[in-house]
C-alpha cells in the first residue's frame, strides 16, 4: 500500500514538472520571438520594460528600479534548496558511516562507487572525442567568431589542488560555503566513523544528527512537491527569454554538436550502463528518473537537484539510504559525466576555431584534463564553462583568437549548462543504482513496481 501511494505520488510530481518544462519552454521561445520582434521594429524600450518588470537580474548595479519577478522567484527556489545543502551532504554521510559497522563494506561501497563513476565518465568521454574529432573533421567547428568581446575568464590553476582543498585547515569556512562540497564529504565522513568507533560513548550527537536529517528532508520535500513545478516554470522561461537568437548564431555548430551528443548519452548511455552492470530493465530507471533530470535541466545546478535525486533513487527505485547518502553527495562532486563531455568537445572547438592542430593525440589529452578538471567543477550553474579554462590552459590554448571562442563559449553555454546538469545528476544515480544492486541493498519490488 505503502509503495503505491508513493509511486501515485512520484508519477504525479513527474507529470506536473514534464508540464511546468513543456509550458516553460513554449513561453520562453516566445518571450524570444518577441523580443526580437520588438527590437527589429525599433521598439526595445517596450523590450525594456517587460524585461525589467519579469526577467532582470536585480543583483546588477543598473537594475535598481527593476523588479525582475521571475529572477526573484527563480532565487528563491534555488536558495531554498542551496539552504541545506551543507547540513543535509553533512549528516547524512555522517550518518551512513555511523550505520555502517562492517569496514570491509565500506571499503566495498567506496571502491564500487568511484568505479561506477568512472566508468561512466570513460564512456562519455569516449563518446565527446569521438562527436568532437568528426565536427572538427568535417569542417564544422571552421566558424568566423569575429565581433565576439572578450570577457575575463579564470586564470586556471592546477587542477590536483582539489585534492589537496578536500582536507580542510579551517572547519568554520568550510560550513559556511556551499562550494566546498568535497570537504563537507571528508568532515561528514570522519565524524561518522569516529561516532561509529566509540559507539555508545556518544549518542547525543548522533541523535542530534538524526533529528536535523529529519528537519531536512520534511522541508525539502514540501519546498520540491509545492513549489517545484512553479519553479521550474519560471527558471525556463527566464532562461530562454534573455537569451537572444544572436548568441547561438556564432556558434551553431558547438551548440548542436554538443547537445546531440549530450542528449544521446542521457538517453541511451546511463541505460546501457544500468542493464550491463545490474542486468535490471533500463527503461524503468529512464522513466522514474526523468523528474530528476528536468529537474536538473530547469535549476542547472547539481547541488540543488540533490534533495530530489535523494527522494527519487530511494523512493522510486528502491535504493537503501545508506547507500544513497553515500554515493550521491560524493557523485554531486567528483561525477560530471556532461561536464566533462561539454568540456571535451568545447575545447574541441576552441582550438579548431582558433587555428591550432587537432589530433586524436590531444583529444586524449584534452579528455584526461576534463576528467581531472571535472572533478573540481562546483555544483552550481555555469561551474562548468569557467572550469574550462583549466583546461585551455593546459592544452596551451590561449591565442587571442581561443581567447575570443572562450569568450563565446561563455556567452552561449547556458542552454547547454542546463543539459550537462541533468547529465550529471542522472549518472550520480546511475551509480546509486549499480552499487545498491551489487551489495544486496536494492529492493526490486519497489524498482519495478
Amino acid at each position: 500500500m505503502t509503495i503505491q501511494f508513493q509511486k501515485n505520488n512520484a508519477n504525479k510530481l513527474a507529470l506536473k514538472m514534464a508540464m511546468a518544462l513543456i509550458i516553460g519552454l513554449i513561453a520562453g521561445t516566445s518571450f524570444i520571438f518577441l523580443r526580437e520582434n520588438l527590437i527589429s521594429s525599433g521598439n526595445e524600450n517596450t523590450w525594456s520594460i517587460i524585461n525589467n518588470l519579469l526577467f532582470q537580474d536585480i543583483t546588477k548595479p543598473e537594475a535598481n528600479k527593476s523588479i525582475g519577478l521571475f529572477y526573484i522567484l527563480g532565487q528563491l527556489f534555488v536558495n531554498s534548496l542551496q539552504l541545506v545543502i551543507v547540513p543535509m551532504i553533512f549528516t547524512s554521510i555522517a550518518l551512513a558511516m555511523c550505520h555502517i559497522s562492517d569496514t570491509k563494506k565500506l571499503g566495498r561501497i567506496s571502491f564500487k562507487t568511484i568505479l561506477g563513476f568512472l566508468s561512466t565518465s570513460i564512456f562519455a568521454l569516449i563518446l565527446a572525442g569521438i562527436f568532437g574529432l568528426t565536427a572538427n573533421k568535417l569542417g564544422l567547428f571552421n566558424v568566423s567568431i569575429d565581433n565576439i568581446a572578450s570577457s575575463q575568464g579564470n586564470t586556471g590553476s592546477n587542477p590536483l589542488l582539489v585534492f589537496v582543498q578536500a582536507v580542510p585547515n579551517n572547519i568554520t569556512s568550510v560550513f559556511s560555503d556551499n562550494s566546498r562540497v568535497l570537504s563537507i564529504v571528508f568532515l561528514a565522513a570522519v565524524t561518522g566513523l569516529c561516532i561509529n568507533k566509540l559507539d555508545n560513548q556518544i549518542l547525543v550527537l548522533k541523535n542530534l544528527l538524526q533529528d536535523i536529517n529529519k528537519i531536512i528532508t520534511t522541508f525539502l520535500t514540501f519546498i520540491i512537491t509545492k513549489f517545484g513545478p512553479i519553479a521550474i516554470f519560471v527558471l525556463i522561461t527566464r532562461t530562454f527569454a534573455i537569451y537572444g537568437v544572436e548568441h547561438l548564431k556564432p556558434a551553431l555548430a558547438y551548440v548542436i554538436t554538443t547537445v546531440l551528443c549530450l542528449l544521446l548519452f542521457l538517453t541511451f548511455g546511463y541505460g546501457l550502463f544500468i542493464f550491463i552492470t545490474t542486468k535490471l530493465n533500463p527503461l524503468i530507471f529512464v522513466k522514474k528518473i526523468s523528474k530528476v533530470a528536468l529537474f536538473g535541466f530547469s535549476t542547472s545546478s547539481s547541488a540543488a537537484t540533490l534533495p530530489l535525486n535523494t527522494k527519487t533513487i530511494t523512493e522510486d527505485l528502491g535504493v537503501n539510504e545508506e547507500i544513497a547518502s553515500f554515493t550521491l553527495p560524493l557523485g554531486m562532486t567528483v561525477n560530471m559525466n556532461g561536464t566533462a563531455i561539454m568540456q571535451v568537445i568545447a575545447a574541441i572547438f576552441i582550438a579548431s576555431s582558433a587555428g591550432y592542430n587537432v589530433t586524436v593525440v590531444n583529444i586524449l589529452i584534452i579528455s584526461l584534463l576534463a576528467l581531472i578538471a571535472s572533478i573540481g567543477t562546483p555544483a552550481a550553474p555555469g561551474a562548468g564553462a569557467i572550469i574550462l579554462f583549466t583546461v585551455l590552459t593546459g592544452m596551451g590554448y590561449q591565442n587571442d583568437a581561443a581567447v575570443l571562442a572562450y569568450s563565446l563559449i561563455l556567452a552561449i553555454n547556458r542552454p547547454i549548462e542546463m543539459l550537462v546538469t541533468s547529465l550529471n545528476v542522472v549518472g550520480d544515480a546511475a551509480t546509486a543504482i549499480y552499487v545498491a544492486k551489487s551489495e544486496n541493498c536494492l529492493d526490486e519490488e519497489i524498482y519495478n513496481s
